[in-house]
């Protein structure tokens, strides 16, 4: 059974903070306002994306819950924002 790593925790929170942010759901520090980079936001994704497939069956069943929901939250905001499919 897998261990859990407090790393990667922070790490997923970390990315999926940074894809709120390139969709515009968090204001930008520097500015304030909300900006949208549909390119940087499908980066994040994909890497987070790559991270479940390549981690499948290596992470406790906290980190997969907490990759899923990220991943689950993000791809249908993006969608949304993009105006396509993910």
């Amino acid at each position: 059974m897998p261990t859990a790593d407090p790393r990667f925790h922070e790490f997923v929170l970390f990315q999926a903070q940074n894809a709120g942010l390139f969709l515009g759901r968090i204001p930008n520090p520097a500015t304030g306002q909300p900006q949208i980079n549909l390119r940087a936001a499908r980066s994040v994704i994909d890497s987070l994306e790559m991270l479940e497939a390549k981690t499948a069956g290596n992470l406790t069943e906290a980190e997969a819950k907490l990759l899923g929901t990220a991943l689950a939250n993000l791809r249908p905001l993006y969608e949304k924002i993009s105006g396509t499919d993910a």
